[in-house]
Parts: C-alpha cells; structure tokens; sequence
C-alpha cells in the first residue's frame, strides 16, 4: 500500500478555477482510505483498486491496494492500466464538442447531414420517425436507437462498418420521446471520423490525448501498457473468493486490435484520467491553453430531457440529480461517468473535487460496495 497526502502533482500541471467555498478535505477521513480498501479486498470486493482524489488541482490522495494479478502476485500499483469501458463516452463526446465549438457539427441540425445513412431510419412499423435524429440525441441516449444484441463479431468490424449495421435496425421509439442507453455515442464518433477526416483514435488523439499528455490512455494497448494491465475478477461460482475472468476488450496480444470504441473502448490510467477530469473541472483550460468551450462543457454536464422529463444524464456524462442522486452524498451539480467493470470517475464543481476509482471487477458480488467504501471517505459534507 502507499499514500500520499497533500502534495503537488507537476505532471498535471493543473490550473485553479475556484479560490473560495469549501475547504480541502479532512486529511483524517483520507487517512482512512487504505483501511477501507483493504477491508474490500480483504471481503473479496475486488482484487485490487487504484484511488485518486485531487482537490483544487492538487493529488491529495492517490493509493493502491490489494493484487492486479492474483495468480502471479503482483501487487497492485499507482500506475496499473484499466479497460475504462464507458468512462470512455466522457472523453469522446468532450472530443466531438471540439467539433461543434468550431462550427463543423450542429447540435440541433438533422445528423444525416453528416451521416446520410441516419435519414434513412425506420420505427418498428416501417414508417419514418416524425422529426430527424440529432447529434444531441445520440450523445444524451435519446435517439431511439436499439441497444444492439450481442454477436460474434463484435469488435472485429471498422467503426464505420458497425455504424452502419446499428442504424439498419428499426428505432424503439421516437427521437426525444424517451432514454434508452446504448450506442448513440459510437454513430457520433462515426460522425467525428467523416467530418474531421480522421480515425476516431486518431482524431481523440490530436483533440485531447496529446494536449493534455495523457500517454497511457488508449484503445489499442501496445506492449508497454499490456504489462500493466490489471486482470479481471469475478466471485467464484461456489465458496468465497474470486477467480479470473473473461475481459473482451483485452486482445490476445498488441497485434490484434478491437474495434476503435467510441463508447467504451479505451484503457487508462488514474493519473491519466485525473488530467482529463481537472481540465473538464477547470472549464475546459489546461496548462492555460483552452481545450473545448465552456459553453460545450455546459451542455454536455447538464441533464437532458427526455419525453418531458429530466434524465440523469447529459451529453457523455451522468448528472447527480439532486431527486435521484447517482452519487450520493455529493452535490446536485456533480457529474461524471461510470464503466462496465465498475471503474468510476466524478466531479463535484462546488468543492473543486475530482475522484477516480479503478478496479476490474464483473460479476462480483457485492462489488459496488468497495466504491461505496471509497466516496465514503471523501463525500463533501459540512464539518471536514
């Protein structure tokens, strides 16, 4: 285990956006995360986690514990590489605003302006939809578009070749009329390959990856992170314990690639993402350099409708509605993202928090509870 407290991070090199309200968090209930992991790990909640809390751009807390491989002993480090999965929409949509920020794409205009296959698209009677899908749709999950079933060629076609299949399939309801998550976000990264002219991995590349120096974040692991990859776990079928466990996301070696995934295809790091989420905290800055408008920042952490009603999610990120908190305990106005194999990442403007948790955990039971342990020691309230 390791920890450290209170300290500058410089490869960060993080700017402030906030000088007043609330103070940094008590150093007592930080002290308290390693114990509190490693009881979850002790509970087989996970077989090893990675910790980060940042505080006015400041590291205060970043700790590992437990095992990312138990077979062969390794001890779980500051730096171990994780399948993010869905943490991914986050850093894609903020990619695509780019984008709109620069007038390339529209929020509000039909998308198949961009995607002409999108015109196309049928209701389950085979008539039109009533109004055209749009680019705000796909990213807040509202497009009407299906969740896809699964299929054995999952991950082998382009991200051009699997767009097309998922907009063939009938809408399961009208654009705007309801939320359904799913796959939106992939058809908009699509979109950001045709208008930017670029792979999608290229193009988050150049958008975000390298400006903020993010190095170990990426959709296709070469040799030097998959030594770092921490292994997947699941409680065993039968006793206590966990066992290791089927990842799809992670190729049999750097030379097989996956599809590039929009909505849940990269891999990373805390210190990496801890980049990601101070830059969005900091209202689109880093390094002084302006990354994406803080007129797109709003409207992707802001919730949308759906139907009429109030959704906890915006654009590529979920929003911590006060009447149906996703995190609770923290404000009504943070937001952040979580990922299929429980790594999580949120941010709560008002306290100038930012709080990353990464494990590899599915079908685990119990599992949400070592999160909950983490967020237990840094929930926001009066009296820290």
């Amino acid at each position: 285990m390791k920890l450290q407290l209170f300290f500058s991070l410089p490869l960060l090199a993080i700017s402030f956006a906030y000088a007043e309200s609330s103070p940094l968090l008590n150093p007592t209930q930080l002290a308290e995360i390693p114990a509190a992991m490693e009881a979850e790990v002790a509970a087989h909640h996970t077989a090893g986690a990675v910790t980060l809390v940042l505080q006015d751009g400041k590291v205060i807390h970043h700790g590992a514990t437990g095992m990312a491989d138990l077979e062969k002993s390794v001890a779980m480090k500051e730096d171990h590489v994780f399948w993010i999965a869905s943490m991914t929409k986050s850093i894609s949509v903020t990619a695509i605003m780019t984008l709109v920020d620069e007038g390339k794409l529209s929020l509000d205009e039909p998308a198949s302006k961009w995607l002409p296959e999108l015109g196309e698209v049928k209701m389950k009677d085979g008539s039109a939809p009533s109004r055209p899908i749009t680019l705000r749709d796909l990213m807040s999950h509202t497009s009407g578009l299906a969740f896809p079933p699964r299929k054995a060629d999952d991950g082998a076609q382009s991200l051009k070749g699997y767009t097309l299949a998922l907009v063939k399939a009938p809408l399961a309801f009208e654009p705007g009329a309801d939320y359904e998550y799913g796959f939106g976000i992939t058809v908009a990264g699509r979109i950001a390959e045709i208008v930017s002219g670029k792979p999608f991995d290229v193009f988050l590349q150049e958008r975000l990856l390298d400006p903020l120096g993010m190095k170990d974040t990426t959709f296709h692991p070469d040799e030097r992170l998959r030594a770092r990859i921490a292994k997947t776990y699941k409680t065993v079928e039968e006793g206590e314990g966990l066992v290791a466990a089927y990842n799809p996301f992670v190729t049999s070696d750097a030379t097989v690639r996956r599809m590039t995934e929009p909505s849940g295809g990269l891999f990373s790091t805390a210190a990496d993402l801890a980049k990601f989420y101070e830059m969005i905290r900091n209202r689109g800055l880093h390094e002084g350099k302006r990354l994406v408008s803080e007129a797109a920042i709003a409207e992707m952490t802001k919730p949308h409708t759906a139907g009429g009603k109030a959704q906890n999610y915006g654009l590529g990120w979920q929003c911590n509605l006060a009447e149906k908190a996703i995190v609770p305990g923290f404000s009504g106005d943070s937001f952040g993202h979580g990922g299929a194999y429980a790594t999580h990442g949120w941010i709560d403007p008002g306290h100038r928090l930012v709080a990353i948790f990464l494990v590899q955990n599915v079908l685990v039971k119990d599992g949400g509870k070592a999160r909950q342990a983490f967020h237990g020691k840094i929930v926001p309230t009066a009296g820290r």
